[in-house]
């Protein structure tokens, strides 16, 4: 303990100084700011100019500067020669440009997450820091190099990374940017270009790595990525969980969008049941799409009546419909086709009257210029919105003509039915299925696409989080955002949710264009479960999962799950019960996964104990097994696992998910045994 204390002291004077240079830091950009906005008041040629530039340098300093860094400097490396580096968030240099600290993401510190016992890469001693605020609290040693170590060497501590894996977890993922491990930092710092894949089991750090790699590609180079970058999750409720990582880690222009937010203007509030969801992203729904856009709209006139030169010219619904059809054959997409519309409109007329000697040019200009055509133009040939068109198609009648026989009438009336809106709402609720439908509605009728800031959305880099799910549509959706960008994509075959991969597959071939430049990393260790808690997820799907996919867990804690076998009468006061004995167990969360279709009817179960305290702090979780994609708790109930297979077209790779999320405890509530190998 007195050597701990020593070395903690020790410790402190240097974290110390470096934030006394940060005061001084920021204190520099301040004045640089002021100095700016000093400047554009001189009367001279590119003064604005001069302002600008070292305003927005000096305002990047500050945000840089004034981050809220929880543990600014976390690690030091001691090498053979003896000199002492210290590894942190942010570079600071004294004010002779010596190293006080040296960003993560610089090669210097790249030693710190890929040296071993077996490559010790010069590194005697690598210690991880801990602090609360300015204040460091606890530091833990690797001795790599013990022949070389100068006698009398302090070592501290059990390893920093078994320390962090026992630390309680929040309501939101922490980084990991003191704890990353040679085979994660591998992927991290991976080659910007092209497409790198990150694949591997529960609980590897996929989703942190990835994030990591996001922060790291903008401090290697950030021009090359100020078109943006754009992270993309499988829920509102992940997008949650992981908001505050790269923020942490100093980057806050980073957009994160959950597959339900991608479009600007819709925000899906609901998941269509398993079957339908299959259904709406098939690719096979395109044609669907394109053939309702060539419909009738709703309340369209059925009738053009014109009176030319004393004659009056008409066209029927029925030569209306055609006249439609032949303009749709133009392959123009419909809200750039209103000329080619007047155009074939007018000439139908034209044609109506053939026998009284009209002349076509004369009746086209006359009749095109009168406010009586306009108005009917409107109202025949309007602006398709893509949420107006998906609605219409909530008229069985109207979705059965264009789906023809490739749906049966059982998938017809679903479909509809999730397209109807409700008695009073302008557009139905829409799920995430429905909008890469949108977003292909928006694409094939001609509506320009823009992002929040304003422009086209194309973006420098884009990561795709939980890939394996992705249905065909939403691969198309996704692939116009990253047209001109690299990519990382993140997943485990093994916890697919979508039933197809195979379709699949082939989109997201297509959306990822003719890239030649690929990289592959597979995470092999699970840093999350416990070796009892991954066994018994291992077990419900070794028969159909390669040995290969499923990871190697890194620690034992001695709790096996608890399987209790319950009625259905008795499951609410089970469940409550014991959600109760595990917040008395674990520090941190406790998370209840059910089915989607339960998730209500079981947060009603735990009442007040889901409103206790501060939101941000809540302890108690309940979450559909979709939610609960890529979350962790300290324990989790699993409530009812042979519904979550029979819920899921994937079957148990679901329930796998679902036993995979907890870190230290497990408990089952089931009274159907049919789940259990």
């Amino acid at each position: 303990m007195s050597t701990r204390r020593d070395e903690i002291a020790a410790e402190q004077r240097h974290v110390d100084r470096v934030y006394e240079r940060l005061a001084e830091l920021r204190a520099e950009a301040r004045d640089l700011r002021s100095a700016g906005y000093r400047r554009g008041q001189e009367r001279h040629p590119g003064a604005l100019f001069e302002r600008d530039v070292m305003v927005f340098q000096a305002s990047r300093m500050l945000r840089e500067l004034e981050t809220e860094h929880e543990g600014l400097v976390f690690g030091r490396l001691d090498n053979v020669s003896g000199q002492a580096q210290y590894v942190g968030r942010l570079g600071v240099r004294d004010p002779n440009f010596e190293s006080l600290v040296v960003d993560w993401r610089a090669p210097a510190a790249a030693a710190f997450y890929r040296a071993t016992p077996e490559s010790p890469m010069d590194v005697v001693r690598r210690r991880t820091i801990r602090s609360f605020g300015q204040r460091v609290t606890d530091l833990t040693d690797d001795l790599l190099m013990p022949d070389a170590a100068p006698e009398g060497m302090p070592v501290v501590g059990e390893g920093s990374l078994m320390a962090d894996l026992s630390r309680a977890r929040g309501p939101a993922m922490r980084d990991i940017v003191a704890t990353i491990q040679r085979e994660q930092d591998e992927a991290v710092r991976a080659p910007a270009g092209g497409i790198t894949e990150i694949t591997g089991g529960p609980g590897t750090g996929k989703t942190a790595v990835a994030l990591h790699r996001a922060a790291y590609l903008l401090y290697a180079d950030r021009r090359r990525f100020s078109g943006g970058v754009l992270v993309i999750g499988p829920s509102p409720v992940f997008m949650d969980y992981i908001s505050r990582v790269l923020p942490s880690l100093g980057e806050d222009t980073v957009e994160l969008r959950a597959l339900g937010g991608v479009l600007d203007g819709v925000t899906a509030s609901r998941v269509d049941p398993p079957e339908l969801a299959e259904l709406k992203g098939s690719g096979r729904m395109r044609r669907l799409l394109k053939a309702a856009l060539a419909l009738d709209p709703p309340g369209a006139p059925t009738e053009l009546r014109l009176v030319y030169r004393g004659q009056v010219l008409r066209l029927s619904g029925t030569r209306l419909t055609e006249v439609r059809q032949a303009v749709h054959r133009m392959r123009v997409v419909p809200n750039r086709a209103r000329r080619e519309a007047a155009t074939a409109l007018l000439d139908a007329l034209w044609r109506s009257g053939s026998d009284l000697g009209l002349e076509r040019d004369a009746l086209l200009t006359e009749l095109g210029d009168r406010s009586e055509f306009d108005d009917f133009l409107d109202a025949w040939w309007p602006e398709l919105r893509p949420t107006d068109v998906l609605s219409w198609l909530g008229d069985p009648d109207r979705l059965a003509s264009v789906a023809g026989r490739g749906y049966r009438p059982a998938q017809v009336a679903g479909l509809a039915a999730s397209w109807r809106s409700a008695d009073g709402e302008p557009e139905p609720a829409w799920s995430v299925a429905d909008v890469p439908l949108l977003d292909e509605l928006r694409v094939l009728a001609g509506e320009r696409g823009q992002g929040r800031r304003g422009r086209e959305f194309f973006y420098g880099h884009v990561i795709v989080d939980e890939a394996q799910d992705l249905s065909p549509m939403q691969w198309r959706m996704l692939g116009r955002r990253g047209q001109y960008a690299s990519w990382t994509i993140v997943g485990d075959p093994a916890q697919s949710s979508w039933p197809l991969p195979d379709e699949a597959a082939k989109a997201r071939e297509s959306a990822l264009g003719r890239v030649k430049q690929r990289r592959r990393f597979q995470l092999t260790t699970n840093y999350r479960n416990s070796a009892e808690i991954f066994e018994l997820a291992a077990s419900v799907v070794r028969d159909d999962v390669p040995p290969s996919e499923l990871p190697k867990p890194v620690r034992s804690t001695g709790f096996p799950p608890s399987i209790l076998s319950v009625t259905a009468a008795d499951l609410p006061a089970t469940c409550a019960k014991a959600a109760d004995e595990l917040l008395a167990a674990v520090e941190g969360t406790v998370g209840v996964i059910t089915t989607m279709g339960r998730r209500e009817e079981v947060a009603g179960w735990l009442g007040t104990r889901l409103a206790e305290g501060d939101a941000s702090e809540q302890r108690l979780r309940v979450a559909g097994s979709l939610e609960a994609k890529g979350l962790e708790y300290d324990a989790v109930v699993l409530v009812e696992p042979a519904e979550l297979i029979a819920e899921s077209s994937t079957g148990k790779r679901a329930l796998y998910v679902a036993l995979t999320r907890a870190t230290q405890r497990l408990t089952v509530l089931a009274s159907d045994d049919s789940w259990h190998p």
